[in-house]
């Protein structure tokens, strides 16, 4: 699980905006931008984010791991 002190701090890497958490992704609601979290590490990077509607269909879970 992600802290709450960890999401007070995150912004997204493409707009610098807030992110809220849902499920296992950080989630950009401006940019579309789905960041899958990882065994508890979110993974920020751009070319690793999935677009918010494959995350929605997926309902904010993978199988992803580090």
């Amino acid at each position: 699980m992600v802290s709450r002190e960890l999401m007070e701090v995150l912004a997204c890497p493409k707009c610098k905006g807030s992110v809220g958490l849902k499920s296992k992704f950080i989630i950009c609601r401006k940019c579309r931008l789905a960041f899958p979290v990882l065994d508890d590490v979110p993974d920020m990077l751009i070319e690793d984010a999935w677009p918010l509607e494959r995350a929605k269909k997926a309902k904010f879970l993978h199988k992803l791991r580090l």
